[in-house]
Formats: C-alpha cells, structure tokens, sequence
C-alpha cells in the first residue's frame, strides 16, 4: 500500500488545540476507521475495493479506460465487477461521475458507454444525469464530423444529499418571464403572475475544458481529464470532510481535486509509474494537512 499526507486524528496535531469531545471538524465527518483515508494505492481496483466497509464513499469521479483506445500498460479490468463494488461502498445519497466515450469499430461505434450506464441503473442506482464533456480532439478522418466530447454520467443512489449547483449569468437577466406555458397536453395556460429572470442560472450541463492538463503540469498518463472538471465535480457534489473515490486513478487529478478543496481522498491504481505520478503531484501542493507547524 502506497499512502500520501496522512490528516490528523484530530485537530491537536495541526494547532496544538484539541477539538471539543462533542463536536467534530468538517475533516473528521463520515470517517471510518478501517478506510485508507488520503492515499494512493497501487493494486487491483476490486480487491482494493473489496477491504473497504459498505457504504463508506460520498463520491466517486472516475475515467475508466474504454474500449481499447489505450492500453494503460497492458492491464486488464473488470467492469461488472468494478460496478458492483462502487454500489456497494457508496453512500446512501452519494455520487458516481463516470466520464467514458466510446471507440469505432467495423464502421460502428461500440455503443460500450450506455450499457456501462443502463448496467448501473440494474444495479439500483439512478441515472441522475446525463452531461457532457466537450474538449478539442485531434483530427480525425473517417466519414464522420468531428469527434469533440465525452459522456459525464452522474449516477445517485437514491436523491444526491449533496447538490452545490454551480451557477452561470443569465443572458436575459432582468427581463420579464413568459406570460404562458405549455402544458404537457399541449394546452398553453397563464402563469400566476408576473416574474422575472434572476441575475444566475444552474450551469448547463454540457461543461467545455481544454484537453488533459494544458500546460500546466506534465504526466505519464495518456489520458489525464481536466483538473477543473474534477474539481467542479467535487464542489458539486460534496462538502468539506467527505470521502471522494477514484478507482482509476491515473495521474490523480480527482485526487489533486480533493485535496486541494479540503475533501478526504482515496485513489487507487494498478499501474506503479500513475501512482508515482499521483503522489508526486499531491506533493507539490501546500503544506499538507498534517504538516502544519505547531506552536511552541
């Protein structure tokens, strides 16, 4: 086991000051002891996962590798499994974000992402969200438009208990609201009074990020997604303290993600070099929680 930046038990480590026995730091909610809390693990993802109690994970945001448009070092895994143990680690009210696409293959697109989808909905999970990841892709030349995104699935099992909507001006802000609507039989009806369109709105769910890391950082992984969009995931859907999972983790962006928004993290991986790579990167980050100076 590989672990990264171990948080402290409680809050004496960090400023000298020990934390009221009845009351708890927003870094200490839904912790169980038998969780590798704040650590990168280099293994198979459903025998890491098969350690962990039930129902101990808030969120999952994940890119697992489709189809075989990379190699990922030659490894294998195993979907159906892979799926039955998120389920079954994830909270009530907890969050999967798979990001996944699809390759082409004999002239048809494997269709390989919906059923991934449609499995989880057998599982008992719901299909809470279908978003898109729009980005710039290389060029390509097979009797198709331009290939230019990705499936965002957003599954729930049951309602999210977490849903920090992030907002976007309004175009018409100010402006008056429409005087009727449409009912589902087609029938137009007057609405009950006049409104007017707030200043914001919940972002659409189609969310555009440059490709992998830009220029920022450079990693070993072939496919790394945006930093921002497993940040966005993550403050949407959890709050300061909670448990986020990435079963594949690469080069640890969700990771990196939750670290830096003060959420406890758990990656794993089987390739040692992404691993490597994840750790790293969560060094380069600010003192870590456990290594604030004490006083005195």
């Amino acid at each position: 086991m590989e672990k990264t930046l171990t948080q402290p038990e409680t809050t004496t480590e960090a400023t000298g000051v020990e934390s009221p026995k009845d009351e708890q730091t927003p870094l200490q909610r839904f912790v169980h002891p038998s969780l590798p809390l704040d650590s990168i693990i280099c293994g198979d993802n459903c025998d890491v996962m098969g350690t962990f109690p039930r129902e101990c994970v808030d969120l999952v945001v994940t890119s697992p590798p489709y189809d075989d448009l990379r190699t990922y070092g030659g490894h294998d895994w195993d979907f159906y499994g892979v799926a039955w143990q998120l389920c079954r680690v994830l909270k009530d009210g907890g969050v999967i974000v798979w990001v996944v696409g699809d390759q082409c293959k004999d002239g048809s697109e494997t269709g390989t992402s919906m059923m991934q989808a449609l499995h989880f909905k057998t599982l008992g999970l719901r299909l809470h969200d279908t978003m898109i990841y729009a980005t710039n892709k290389p060029p390509m030349n097979d009797r198709r438009y331009q290939q230019c995104w990705e499936y965002q699935y957003v599954l729930t099992k049951g309602p999210p208990k977490t849903a920090n909507l992030l907002t976007e001006r309004c175009a018409y802000a100010g402006s008056p609201t429409a005087a009727r609507y449409r009912q589902a039989d087609g029938e137009l009806r007057d609405r009950h009074g006049p409104g007017v369109i707030g200043d914001t709105k919940p972002r659409e769910n189609i969310w555009w990020f440059p490709s992998g890391n830009g220029k920022q950082e450079v990693v070993k992984h072939p496919a790394p997604f945006p930093l921002r969009l497993a940040s966005d995931h993550v403050a949407t859907w959890t709050v300061e303290g909670d448990i986020v999972l990435d079963p594949f983790n690469g080069s640890g962006t969700t990771t990196k993600a939750a670290r830096e928004l003060a959420r406890r993290y758990i990656g794993i991986d089987v390739n040692s070099e992404y691993c490597e790579d994840a750790r790293k990167r969560l060094e380069q980050q600010l003192l870590p929680f456990d290594a604030v100076p004490v006083d005195g």
